[in-house]
Order: C-alpha cells, then sequence, then structure tokens
C-alpha cells in the first residue's frame, strides 16, 4: 500500500516496523461539545484505514485519545458551575453515542489525558534536564523551539518565518515567542497536578507526545489527524518528542481535508456549525459515514443537504443489491455451476482487484466506491440469468466484504432478518393461496394489508419478493 507522507509530501509504501505490526496513532476529541462534522471526518477515514489494512493481512494496533483536560473544557465547566470532570464524562458519553452510530469501531486503545499526568511529568522534567526545556517564573515550562533545528519540517514553515508573526501574551514570560507550554500553572479555581514545578496541568501538545510513548513506543508507524492539526500541534509534538526521545517520533504522517459548508468554512459564527447528532436526527447516521468517505480523505469536501440527499439515494442502491442477493440466495436450487457461474466469479475477482487498487493507491475510496458500484450494475445483470447457489453465496460475500471494509450497510439489516419477518411471510404465504384458489379479493385485501405495513412486493421469476417501503 502507498500512502501520501505529509512529512515528505509524496506517497510512499507503507512497510510495518520491526514489531510486525502498524502502530497507529489519532488526535481524538477535545471533550466539552458534541462532535461536530468536521471532527467526524478523521474518525471515518481512519476507521476505513485500519479496516482495509486488517482486511489486507497487516495487524494493526490503533490508538486514539481523549483531550479530557482542556481551557475550553475548564471554561465549559465554569460557565455549567461543574466540576469539569463532569464535563468530560458526559461529551465522553456522547462522543460514544455518535461514533457507535457512525460504524467506527472502538481503538484498541482509547487513552485520557488525565490517566497520563505522571508520564507527561517524566517527560517534561526530561527535556528540561537536556536543555530543551525551561521553567519560567510564573511556574509555567515552556519548550525552546529554537533548540530544535528542524522545527517547522513538517509544516514546510522556516522557524524565522514563524517567528515573525508571533507575539508573546500578557502573562508570559517565554524566551522566545515561538516556544510553547509544556505545563501550565494553575489559576484559582481551576483543576491541578502536583508537579517539581508547582501546581498545574499539561499543556495539549505534550499529552500527545507522552501518550504516544507510553502505549506505542518511541516510534510510531502512521500518525494521523485532520489538516488543522499539522501546525501548530503535530509540528510542536514532533519537536518535544524527537528531542526527548532522541529519534523519529513517526514514519508516516496523514491528514485528511477540511469541510466547507455551502461553500464556505464552517463557523459558529457564521451560523452554519453542525453536530453530527445534529445531522444524524435529519439524516441518520449512515449518509454521514458515506458523505464522508465518498471523496478522496486528503481533498476538501462540501457539505450541503443535497449531497446528504445523494448518500442516502447511494445507500439505497447499495441495501438493494444486498436484499436481491439474499432473496436469491434464499430462493436458490442447488443445481451445478455452469459457465455463467465462472463468468460472474471471474467478474467478482475482477471487481476485487479493482476495489484493492484503489484502497492500496493513498486509500482512495473515491475510486474503491467506483469498484462497488461497478460491482453492483454486474451484478444485476448476472441475476438476470441462472446462477448456483454457491455462486450467489459468494457474490453476497464478496459484496459484504467490500462494503465492510468502507463500514457501510450497517443500519439496516436484510428484510429477511427483520423481527416481524414471520408475520410478514405469514400474510405473503397468504396472499399465495388465496390467488392460487382465485380468491382474487381476499388478495388485494392481503396486498393493501401489507402496503398499509409498509411492505412492497415484487412478484420475480424466482417467487416473491418484498421490501420495505423507503
Amino acid at each position: 500500500m502507498r500512502i501520501y507522507n505529509t512529512m515528505n509530501q509524496k506517497k510512499e509504501e507503507l512497510i510495518p516496523g520491526s514489531s510486525g505490526e502498524i502502530k497507529i496513532y489519532i488526535c481524538g476529541p477535545t471533550v466539552y461539545n458534541f462532535i461536530h462534522i468536521g471532527n467526524a471526518r478523521p474518525l471515518c477515514v481512519f476507521d476505513v484505514l485500519r479496516r482495509y489494512l486488517e482486511y489486507s493481512g497487516e495487524k494493526v494496533l490503533f490508538v486514539q485519545n481523549f483531550t479530557d483536560i482542556d481551557d475550553k473544557i475548564i471554561n465549559r465547566a465554569r460557565e455549567e458551575g461543574v466540576d469539569y470532570q463532569k464535563i468530560a464524562g458526559q461529551y465522553i458519553g456522547e462522543y460514544w453515542t455518535d461514533a457507535k452510530g457512525l460504524n467506527v469501531r472502538e481503538a484498541d486503545i482509547h487513552p485520557k489525558a488525565t490517566e497520563n499526568i505522571p508520564q507527561m511529568i517524566e517527560m517534561i522534567g526530561s527535556l528540561i534536564d537536556k536543555g530543551f526545556a525551561y521553567t519560567a517564573g510564573n511556574g509555567d515550562v515552556y519548550f525552546r523551539t529554537r533548540q530544535f533545528a528542524d522545527y517547522g519540517k513538517l509544516s514546510r514553515q522556516p522557524l524565522d518565518d514563524l517567528r515573525a508573526g508571533a507575539r508573546i501574551s500578557v502573562g508570559e514570560t517565554k524566551e522566545d515567542p515561538m516556544d510553547f507550554a509544556l505545563w501550565k500553572e494553575s489559576r484559582p479555581g481551576e483543576p491541578f497536578w502536583e508537579s517539581p514545578w508547582g501546581r498545574g496541568r499539561p499543556g495539549w501538545h505534550i499529552e500527545c507526545s507522552a501518550m504516544v510513548k507510553r502505549y506505542l513506543g518511541e516510534t510510531a508507524d502512521i500518525h494521523g489527524g485532520g489538516y488543522d492539526l499539522i501546525f501548530p500541534h503535530h509540528e510542536n509534538e514532533i519537536a518535544q518528542s524527537e528531542c526527548g526521545n532522541g529519534t523519529v517520533f513517526s514514519r508516516y504522517w496523514m491528514h485528511n481535508g477540511f469541510i466547507n459548508v455551502d461553500s464556505k468554512k464552517m463557523a459558529k459564527s457564521l451560523g452554519n456549525f453542525f453536530t453530527v447528532r445534529e445531522v444524524a436526527r435529519q439524516y441518520g447516521y449512515e449518509p454521514i459515514r458515506y458523505f464522508l468517505i465518498a471523496s478522496h480523505y486528503r481533498s476538501p469536501i462540501n457539505y450541503t443537504a443535497e449531497v446528504l440527499d445523494q448518500a442516502k439515494a447511494s445507500l439505497e442502491r447499495l441495501y438493494t443489491c444486498r436484499d436481491n442477493l439474499t432473496f436469491r440466495l434464499e430462493n436458490a436450487a442447488d443445481n451445478n455451476a455452469g459457465e455463467q457461474d465462472a463468468a460472474a466469479l471471474q467478474m467478482l475477482e475482477r471487481r476485487r482487484r479493482q476495489f484493492t487498487a484503489a484502497m492500496e493507491d493513498d486509500l482512495n475510496t473515491a475510486d474503491a466506491l467506483a469498484a462497488v458500484f461497478d460491482l453492483v450494475r454486474d451484478i444485476h445483470s448476472q441475476l438476470a440469468g441462472e446462477l448456483s447457489k454457491d455462486t450467489i453465496a459468494s457474490l453476497l460475500a464478496g459484496f459484504g466484504d467490500l462494503t465492510g471494509v468502507l463500514g457501510l450497510l450497517y443500519e439496516r439489516q436484510p428484510e429477511s432478518q427483520d423481527q416481524d419477518t414471520a408475520e410478514i411471510e405469514g400474510l405473503i404465504a397468504a396472499r399465495k393461496t388465496a390467488r392460487g384458489a382465485k380468491n382474487w379479493a381476499e388478495s388485494d385485501r392481503i396486498r393493501d394489508q401489507l402496503r398499509g405495513m409498509g411492505i412492497i412486493l415484487e412478484d420475480t421469476p424466482q417467487g416473491i419478493k418484498w421490501h420495505r417501503e423507503r
């Protein structure tokens, strides 16, 4: 597989590290509010990456953190008159609701920043001892950016250019405007932890560096997140980690593009700020996931109502294909395979290779989805003829494999697995009996009853097929 490495700004072959597994760290949410659709894009993108690597036979160790101590959390707690832990706990719970709705799998490890304070204090102490960090008179600890010669290598921004626009805020006692906080002295009423430099709390950047080192080691294979994290967050992580550990922090860097809303940057001030929960109430979660992975992950995408409607329509095509395969499998005869079966299996393998080629090319989910819809079209053509039960089962399994890698088709069970299937199929059988007895009035009555239940009947050569009215 080749992925675009932000560090080197080119596609590179993804090679597992010496452990034989691919160690991935994704920056998770700061838990002070519901996640918005911009937060949801990296969740879905890197969930697909993980699924594809495992589908390809790779062993993956996947870590995604929760930032549960931060100025935004403290301010929200102050506004509501509660402890910061209550805010963090509440919105971690809300995160799980949305992540489950989006079919994002749980990480192997979901560390919280507050569970790793000793590791952060140890790393900060090491940076001070090595001369890369210093204590300020007010109890803050800062990193000396000028001591790291490669500062700016991820964002491709020279340090002097960055320094030209930097300022020292009131109350800060930095040696240099570009130095960033590793430890912050606590103000009255704020949460704090004891440290060699006084009571305080960690800076944002040191949190992720400490958690990567604890759970993945000194070097991660892939570090990912949104494009907005390249600077300063990921740049600062690199500086403090490579100075502290003396080795490369991450071998590959992956960043997803921004989301605009109606071609404008999403912002609360513009009134176009949407949480996942709000959008899901109108469209459901699965169309959101589809929208977020339907374009290449590095491309900016534009959220509109029309795009969500298109996502719903595309999902209907996929669900219809799965339902047709399921119906044909349940009604197929155990006949021997013939020439058409061989052609169908060859087609499936061709589409599988097309899908794989797209995913191997920098996780190109847009082209992978095109391969899935080519498969849908081919399956429709193949089902017009006679296929053996084994072949239909192979088509259904192959279709499920590819949609499963993308994390799709999870909101609705196949019609035959619904809890009220027995009642529906009993009515269909009664209608069939009425038709056989030429009792057209009873047949029509049952059809009307089924329609009132939202059940649509379709007569096919293999029998009566039904589906719910969408």
